[in-house]
């Protein structure tokens, strides 16, 4: 087999997963994996009928995803099942693990071509609000679970003396919140502590202000307008970036606005992508992601604010690292980390 051959086929295989990500979109939007999960195995018409679609759709989409080896067929029976080590990525949204809801930010992703099309010629950028709020959902649902198992057992304990200060009353100020997930997280585990959220997308914020009232915590949980370099308040004992600040046109005027908004003995948790330019060609799925999204997304979120810095997702480190110091931050560590994720504690 020519070398042309075989590329010829990968590029073929990435168009076929390109276009199956619709179909995983689908599947976690109708429902179709968690009835796959908890009544299989099931028959076209049997799917079907407990999701209210279709039989001839849940045919094709059944093909579709035995095709991608993402459920299993039983021929004698034609009946389909999703293996149970499957359920954890596909259809338990509570599992680490849980990956099926990214794919509807694809929706939003492939609607801006034509705006990356000129930005790319022209140099300027595509703002996250030019984007359909699907990207806010698909890139929470991508985040969420690591945050939800993390967060809290793991990360912020993992910073020296936070989880005391928060469990008696301290103060957070979560920046580039979005929908909110990790504010209320942390706002559930420390009753006492008194959380801000700031975000300069305002769909996002309505959203936010939406959830907090659902989980009955919008008594201690408040969510603003404001970008990273002008949010209000001081003296905060938290302050936190989940990977945000590779988002932003000026992450050194965020970096210094998280100086002056900290509490002298606070602590500035940033939490960014685990890569770094070195990985520009590791061949591992969270790396092709990160390259991938960039150029897509972080990239142009950023060039959009016209600041003079766009970094890009995997800046790394070194980068995050020279911008915290020149900020005034003076201590630095990296407290924690996961494939996908690196959590910094930062101090004046």
């Amino acid at each position: 087999m020519s070398a042309t051959h075989e590329f010829h086929q990968r590029v073929i295989s990435d168009a076929g997963a390109a276009v199956r990500g619709l179909t995983v979109a689908l599947g976690e939007r109708l429902g179709l994996y968690r009835a796959l999960a908890e009544a299989g195995p099931l028959t076209p018409a049997a799917l079907a009928e407990r999701t209210g679609i279709s039989r001839r759709y849940a045919e094709e989409w059944l093909h579709s995803q035995l095709s991608a080896g993402y459920v299993e067929r039983h021929p004698s029976a034609d009946t389909y099942t999703l293996p149970a080590a499957h359920v954890p990525v596909l259809a338990d949204p509570q599992a680490v693990t849980f990956a099926a809801g990214f794919f509807t930010a694809l929706k939003a992703l492939y609607a801006t071509e034509d705006l990356l099309v000129g930005a790319y010629r022209t140099g300027d950028g595509v703002g996250w609000a030019e984007h359909d709020p699907a990207l806010d959902t698909g890139m929470g649902s991508f985040f969420q679970p690591t945050y939800e198992h993390r967060l809290v057992p793991d990360w912020l304990p993992a910073l020296d003396g936070v989880t005391a200060k928060l469990a008696a009353g301290g103060t957070v100020a979560d920046i580039g919140c979005g929908v909110g997930h990790t504010t209320l997280l942390i706002a559930r585990a420390f009753p006492e502590a008194t959380v801000h959220g700031f975000d300069y997308c305002e769909e996002a914020i309505v959203i936010a202000r939406q959830l907090a009232e659902e989980a009955g915590l919008s008594d201690r949980v408040r969510f603003e307008v404001a970008s990273a370099d002008d949010y209000p308040g001081s003296g905060y004992d938290l302050v936190t970036f989940f990977n945000a600040l590779h988002d932003m046109g000026d992450p050194v005027a965020a970096a210094q606005h998280a100086y002056k908004s900290l509490d002298p003995e606070g602590t500035w948790m940033l939490v960014e992508s685990n890569v770094s330019p070195q990985d520009i060609d590791t061949d591992t799925p969270a790396a092709r992601m990160f390259m991938a999204l960039s150029a897509v997304m972080c990239l142009p979120v950023a060039v959009a604010q016209r600041g003079p810095h766009a970094l890009g997702n995997h800046s790394g480190e070194k980068a995050f690292r020279a911008i915290a110091q020149e900020a005034g931050f003076t201590r630095w560590r990296r407290a924690a980390e996961t494939p996908v994720n690196a959590v910094y504690e930062v101090r004046p």
